[in-house]
């Protein structure tokens, strides 16, 4: 199967493929985390069954989604020390700490008091309950934090020396932490995770209420998602593009290739809509451009210069076609999630917004576009860092264990079996508790009061009829 292939293009072709699948998992969990914080927080505040409703629906997703996460993970740490022995001995003094870090604050935070999130609503307070989901959410952002710390010292290093051993040294870690492209990419990642949470949830809602409209679960869902994706998406796109200048400085080759500029443009260039970008000819061909679009939007002026790859020694470009390609897919689902931002907030004002199934219909079919679009994001930002896993410092060759072909190939294989096998059964059973209702009213009552019913979940309104003491209507 892969023939022909040399154990370093499969050591990248394994790193990918598990990379790939893990951060699927925490894209989704670090906002569901979030989320499970505000349900339960405006459930204790309102006194509301139906918050406490969809905390019980989306806790038992967050669980397996979570697992996942963490499984598939623990493979990533693996791969250093078997694929990238090279890259763990010479980073480490400075990667290691820091993955160390994570898991010292994030890990154990979320480990220390998951179990109560899950499993203590009946058996400690009210207060230390909504604590241990507050200590879970912000476990979920400090395993950003970190892992991003670490990725974006790779991507702009600083705050090191190098020993004689050529190990990187720390030699001041305010710098290495807070390293010039950190807090855009955190920023850009976060916010990139809360989106993708809104997209599913807003999709799960937009599900329901196509069969049926009065879902009172549903519409808190689709509502609340909706005012995430119309508040949050156009902030995306302004960090965005404050993190693409930020790349333009302190890697402008990634920037030339992700805009497919082999030419340099003294005058102003083109921003390249569309095109299938020649590495070998340097050339995008059938290209589809709008003049002087690109220098107005890397330095927000029409006629300033911009140099292109030609100016750059060819064994320094980054593979252009693919870059070229998945920054777009990027942009383009983040300008529809703009869009439907927009049509959510349109038909809010009209006092449609659970009735428009074009609407609704435009929500269902972004469901997976947070998670096809952090992953092109990361294909953008690591492969734009070719050929190097320290940018300009260590270069991918350089990074490898000395392994041969057929042992890189069998483990690939392994992955590839195993991972397709367990995570399609668990994303199965996710989309299966999905498509089972949150709570619904009865009939005859407004949407959101009690006493309330399911399709397929037990309210905790059912369980627990005090919990309805007190509840307010919206």
């Amino acid at each position: 199967m892969f023939e022909g292939f040399d154990a370093l293009l499969l050591a990248r072709i394994q790193f990918a493929f598990t990379v790939s699948f893990h951060f699927i998992f925490p894209a989704f969990t670090i906002g569901l985390a979030s989320y499970l914080a505000v349900l339960e927080g405006l459930w204790l505040w309102s006194g509301r069954a139906i918050f406490l409703d969809l905390f019980h629906y989306w806790i038992k997703i967050f669980a397996l989604s979570f697992a996942m996460g963490v499984v598939s993970g623990i493979v990533l740490t693996y791969q250093f020390g078997t694929n990238w022995s090279v890259f763990s001995d010479r980073a480490g003094p400075i990667v290691g700490p820091l993955m160390a870090y994570e898991v010292l604050t994030a890990f154990f935070l979320e480990a220390g008091f998951l179990g109560i999130m899950l499993f203590g609503m009946t058996r400690v307070g009210k207060g230390l309950h909504f604590a241990a989901t507050l200590a879970v959410a912000a476990g979920t952002l400090f395993s950003a934090f970190w892992i991003i710390a670490a990725n974006s010292w790779m991507q702009t290093p600083v705050g090191h020396s190098i020993s004689s051993s050529g190990q990187f040294v720390p030699t001041d870690w305010w710098q290495i932490i807070f390293n010039p492209s950190f807090p855009y990419r955190l920023i850009h990642t976060v916010l990139g995770a809360y989106l993708t949470t809104a997209l599913v949830v807003g999709a799960v809602g937009a599900w329901h209420l196509l069969r049926a409209p009065n879902n009172a679960g549903a519409r808190v869902m689709f509502s609340m998602a909706m005012g995430m994706v119309v508040s949050v998406a156009p902030i995306q796109a302004v960090m965005g593009d404050f993190h693409g200048l930020n790349t333009l400085k302190h890697q402008p080759t990634k920037i030339m290739a992700i805009e497919g500029h082999f030419e340099s443009y003294p005058g102003g260039a083109p921003l390249y809509l569309f095109g299938f970008p020649d590495r070998e000819a340097a050339a995008v061909r059938y290209p589809l451009a709008i003049p002087k679009l690109g220098s107005l939007i890397l330095h927000h002026s029409s006629t300033a210069p911009i140099e292109g790859l030609k100016t750059v020694a060819r064994e320094e470009w980054p593979p252009v076609g693919i870059v070229f390609w998945s920054f777009r897919v990027m942009v383009g689902l983040g300008l529809l999630m703009i869009a439907l931002g927009g049509l959510a907030l349109l038909a809010r004002i009209r006092g449609r917004l659970y009735e428009w199934r074009i609407l609704l219909r435009f929500a269902v079919a972004m469901g997976p576009a947070g998670f096809v679009a952090v992953i092109a994001g990361w294909v953008t930002t690591e492969v734009g860092r070719q050929p190097y896993t320290v940018y300009r410092l260590l270069r991918t060759a350089e990074s490898a264990s000395p392994l041969d072909a057929p042992a890189v190939a069998s483990s690939l294989l392994a992955f590839i079996v195993v991972y397709f096998a367990v995570f399609s059964v668990g994303a199965w059973y996710i989309l299966r508790l999905m498509s089972h209702a949150p709570a619904m009213a009865e009939p005859g009552l407004e949407s959101g009061d009690v006493p309330i019913r399911t399709a397929g979940i037990t309210p905790a309104s059912a369980i627990d009829p005090d919990r309805t003491i007190g509840a307010k209507r919206i």
